[in-house]
């Protein structure tokens, strides 16, 4: 990869044979500060993962009376069916060829496992409303989500955004790697053909590259073919708004910051092929293969990090201000997954209403509150006041 040379890290200084007075190289805890938060990180998911697995919420979200029409089943058939079909390969590719070549994992082959891991992240853009469901009819068994502290929406086992498994798993291993490796492509040739371009010219690039290939790959692809939606996107920041693949502009902006930062990690490593958040691994004892783990998490943490930082965060902003989710999407269930509409006795969120929690009581459709099962409505405490 040439890009391994665009940027040189300073070189520690050694010590002249002999000299005892020479001081010795400093120790950067960089990559023992990103290990530690890649292992809590990773600590968290597994435990999140087991809690759903064993519990209630690992069951199926059935579609409901709504037949898909015949392209969006071909479609979810072929992506349930091809992607999984294809992780073998990219495992073999990118992680036990350069392993068998080189007795090692590549920067590659570790984007990749922590691209496939912060898949967990995925739905928890609808950790505060829900504003993105998935298409109940491909394969799915509900979610983690609401074993996630302090998670908000209101659902409950079989009535949930269900996570299309075949589909997420390796897109997110793999698919998000090629993407990455493509847009370091682009910023290299960026860089040719600008050689001033610089490094915020560079990010830009990547973070251009991100908003586009978000554009047709979820605005003109897989949202058409029925793979999920955005039901609570701000239609007067969408394309195709009203119809149950409208395209939020954010959305692209918001991934296109997560690419940039991939794209990022990946084209600005040292003479040595390490990432920013490799400083100070030589200084890691206890062996190779310890070092590579300590390299490995600190890389988690930093992906994981990005996905966090510029989707789900700003994510939660969006969804408090979503506007009504269209008719296109409520007539398709799909879609509603038994969250909410025709079937339940919710109404599907609506800026009229008060965002409801799993904790908390909602509207119904008939325009009545309803409490939640076994509690009472909050007494009034009168004022003290002075006879």
């Amino acid at each position: 990869m040439s890009e391994l040379s665009n940027r040189k890290s300073a070189t520690e200084p050694l010590s002249s044979v002999g000299r005892l007075d020479a001081p010795s190289p400093p120790s950067s805890r960089r990559v023992k500060i990103w290990a530690t938060a890649g292992g809590i990180i990773l600590v968290f998911q597994i435990y999140v993962w087991i809690r759903w697995i064993t519990g209630p919420y690992f069951t199926r979200v059935d579609p409901g009376p709504t037949d898909p029409p015949t392209f969006m089943k071909v479609a979810l058939m072929m992506w349930q069916i091809g992607s999984p079909a294809l992780f073998p390969v990219a495992i073999w590719w990118f992680i036990i060829r350069p392993w068998r070549r080189e007795r090692r994992i590549t920067l590659d082959g570790m984007i990749m496992v922590s691209t496939g891991l912060f898949f967990f992240q995925d739905p928890l853009l609808n950790y505060i409303n829900t504003w993105c469901t998935y298409n109940a009819w491909a394969f799915n068994m509900g979610s983690w989500a609401p074993h996630v502290p302090g998670w908000m929406s209101p659902e409950k086992p079989g009535a949930q955004v269900a996570e299309p498994l075949g589909i997420n798993v390796s897109g997110y291993a793999y698919g998000v790697l090629l993407c990455t490796i493509l847009g370091c492509w682009i910023m290299r040739k960026a860089q040719q053909r600008f050689p001033n371009l610089g490094t915020k010219g560079l990010i830009g690039v990547a973070f251009a590259w991100g908003f586009v290939f978000d554009f047709v790959m979820e605005g003109l692809i897989l949202m058409p073919l029925g793979m999920y939606t955005f039901p609570g996107a701000i239609q007067a920041l969408s394309i195709n708004a009203g119809t149950y693949y409208q395209w939020p502009i954010y959305e692209g902006l918001m991934w296109g910051g997560v690419q940039a930062a991939l794209c990022c990690l990946r084209f600005f490593t040292d003479d040595r092929g390490r990432t920013v958040v490799e400083k100070g691994l030589d200084n890691v004892r206890g062996g190779f293969a310890k070092q590579q783990f300590v390299r490995f998490l600190a890389i988690f943490a930093a992906i994981s990090a990005s996905f966090f930082t510029f989707y789900i965060v700003p994510a939660q902003f969006m969804s408090t201000h979503a506007d009504p989710w269209p008719e296109d999407v409520q007539k398709r269930s799909y879609f509603t997954s038994g969250l909410c509409g025709d079937g339940t006795d919710r109404p599907c969120p609506h800026p009229d209403l008060p965002i409801p929690t799993r904790h908390s009581g909602y509207v119904d459709v008939h325009g009545n509150f309803v409490l939640p099962e076994g509690v009472e409505m909050p007494a009034v405490i009168p004022h003290e006041r002075s006879e």
